[in-house]
């Protein structure tokens, strides 16, 4: 079985100085286009860079980081970042996300992530793309709270991060899934040559997966459940399994990625099981997180099944489970 560091070496890469951020090369990705084409043909020509990829010396005028921006301000105005799709205009109206402008309720050197990503430099919007009935950061993730920040004030605060130690940026929430444009609008003015992490639910539609792809170096992902009615009555979501498979089988396809499960009570059957298998055969050089500190939070003791902490029993069953299929745990 291969190591950590060789499932993650593009990560290390950039770590160690050998390689650059994917994002510094989008920026010195020339494309050329125009705000007053058409969507379609923009999706064309972003799609065309992204297959020859070619990088200039010096940052372009025009860029594909930049016509990412200008795509993403497309979508912001009639928002499908999501696969909720409420095709709302965020200037004006908020999203089933809680989220208009994107506000951050905190951001700090994390140093309760996987030990490969310690310390992360983890910032965290407030709203969310679920609705789940246990979440442990609820407070942030169901309510509108923190603050805007501009661009420039957040590219200030990474830097001085990045000189505390941080090995990475680590976009989370809530889910950073509906503040995408304010993050492409960050990196567009971004310097540092450092690992960027999108930490999601993964429930991001196609057109969110696309503008990932040649930004995100990894992938720290949330698989949670193994079925469609388990998520819609405990995350209040449709289509889960569909459109999280997806968008799993794309981040495998075009970044590294470490994919977190937590183990919930009496869901290892309907849940973790399934998740193994499917990872086992889809993604076989996947890191995999099984994760054992579910705890009844927010309105999980108003649900039977998930109204205790999970069993040391349960988790070491689905460990061993992983284990046998040859799941790379870390």
């Amino acid at each position: 079985m291969k190591d950590t560091k060789t499932l993650l070496s593009d990560y290390f890469g950039i770590l160690k100085e050998k390689r650059n951020a994917k994002y510094l090369g989008c920026k010195r990705a020339p494309v050329n286009f125009n705000s007053t084409e058409s969507t379609d043909n923009l999706w064309k020509k972003h799609d065309e860079s992204i297959k020859s990829f070619k990088i200039e010396n010096i940052e372009p005028k025009q860029s594909l980081l930049k016509l990412k921006i200008e795509l993403a301000s497309r979508i912001f105005k009639n928002c499908s970042f999501c696969e909720r799709r409420c095709n709302v205009d965020r200037s004006k109206k908020y999203g089933n996300c809680g989220v208009k402008q994107p506000r951050i309720s905190s951001e700090f050197l994390h140093t309760g992530e996987e030990r490969v990503l310690v310390p992360s430099h983890t910032i965290f919007f407030s709203g969310c793309t679920f609705h789940c009935v246990f979440c442990q950061n609820w407070d942030i993730s169901q309510d509108t709270c923190g603050i805007y920040l501009e661009p420039e004030k957040l590219i200030d605060i990474i830097h001085k991060r990045n000189l505390q130690g941080s090995r990475n940026v680590n976009w989370v929430g809530g889910d950073p899934t509906p503040n995408l444009l304010y993050i492409l609008k960050v990196l567009d003015s971004c310097k540092e040559n450092i690992p960027q992490i999108w930490n999601s639910n993964m429930y991001c539609s196609y057109d969110t997966m696309k503008l990932l792809n040649g930004v995100i170096d990894l992938y720290l992902t949330d698989f949670k459940y193994g079925n469609d009615e388990c998520a819609m009555r405990l995350s209040k979501v449709d289509n889960y399994l569909e459109v999280v498979k997806r968008n799993h089988k794309i981040a495998y396809e075009n970044s590294e990625m470490i994919i977190r499960h937590l183990v919930m009570p009496n869901h290892t059957d309907c849940c973790s099981k399934p998740i193994i298998n499917w990872i086992s055969e889809n993604l076989p050089n996947a890191c995999v997180n099984i994760m054992a500190q579910y705890r009844p939070e927010y309105h999980a003791l108003d649900y039977d099944d998930i109204s205790r902490h999970v069993s040391m029993e349960e988790f070491s069953q689905v460990k061993e489970y992983a284990d046998k299929l040859k799941i790379h745990q870390i």
